[in-house]
């Protein structure tokens, strides 16, 4: 038996909502995973030469986790893993890693585990919930963690908008981008943000797309990201030029995440020059939202 699995890339925070707003977005990793003693990782696209092969590839490792949870013996799996989701760019691609081995290892048991307990797991292993949330459910996600496991809701998101990545070609790890983030915030950044999160999702149920220019405003994490990515700031003066309702960094970056009723291609190239006066290769495009998040299906065959 075959499984397989296809998880999309995700965009986390959206600005002010830090560690608990997430996007899916239609760039999708895929997964093939059976039965097997010990462990074999094939990887075609992103990632290939680069990833762990063996039982230190991620999605493997959300395999195992998936046996370990279930309380079923592990003897090993073979895994074809086809990546589409750029690494260290802050689209969610470790995410996509834990939540597809969790999915598949789930899958090849018959789905023992709910899916509230494949979010906890994913969550744990992330270290944050914001990106598997939205990698397991799909549209906008609102996911919190605690002492109990995570939680998770997905929400309508306004089919009008328009979703524009700009990918660059630098990287950046997580690590480094939450290194650069004070330990204490003053209570006026953490009213700020508050106000702009509740706002941020009461403009997108009003369907009140012209409330987002402020709803997608940040103080918790992007003005102290900004010496990882200089150039960030210019991107998202251009793309707000070109007619954006907003313009975000993705999770920790390096990529900028910006919104847009109409006018995508203007805002994708405007964004793509800025980046290229910073003398940094990337490339801006649109992405269509994913709605449905992982999903699996077994090949008997």
């Amino acid at each position: 038996m075959k499984v397989h699995v296809r998880v999309p890339a995700t965009s986390a925070n959206l600005g002010p909502g830090f560690d608990s707003l997430g996007l899916a977005l239609g760039l999708y990793n895929e997964v093939t995973a059976s039965e097997a003693d010990g462990v074999t990782v094939a990887i075609e696209g992103e990632g290939a030469g680069r990833f762990a092969s063996g039982e230190k590839n991620v999605v493997a490792r959300g395999v195992r986790l998936a046996y370990e949870a279930a309380g079923r013996p592990f003897k090993g799996c073979a895994l074809r893993c086809l990546n589409r989701i750029p690494g260290a760019r802050g689209l969610g691609s470790s995410a996509a890693a834990w939540v597809g081995g969790l999915v598949a290892g789930n899958t090849l048991l018959g789905t023992p585990l709910p899916p509230s307990a494949v979010l906890t797991l994913a969550a744990r292993a992330e270290g944050h919930p914001d990106n598997v949330a939205a990698a397991l459910l799909g549209g906008l996600t609102v996911s919190c963690a605690s002492a109990d496991g995570a939680t998770a809701v997905a929400l309508p998101a306004l089919p009008a908008l328009r979703w524009v990545v700009l990918i660059p070609d630098v990287t950046s790890a997580t690590a480094d981008a939450r290194a650069v983030l004070p330990a204490t915030i003053r209570r006026e950044d953490a009213v700020f943000n508050v106000q702009r999160v509740a706002l941020l999702l009461a403009a997108l149920h009003a369907n009140r797309p012209d409330a987002l220019s402020v709803a997608l405003d940040d103080r918790l994490h992007q003005p102290y990201r900004t010496r990882l990515f200089p150039w960030m700031t210019d991107v998202i003066a251009a793309a707000r030029g070109a007619g954006a309702l907003g313009c975000v960094l993705s999770g920790a970056g390096p990529s900028i995440l910006a919104v847009a009723m109409d006018g995508a291609p203007a805002v994708a190239s405007a964004m793509e020059r800025a980046l290229h006066a910073a003398r940094i290769g990337g490339t801006a495009r649109e992405l269509p939202l994913d709605t449905t998040g992982a999903v699996s299906r077994i090949d008997v065959s």
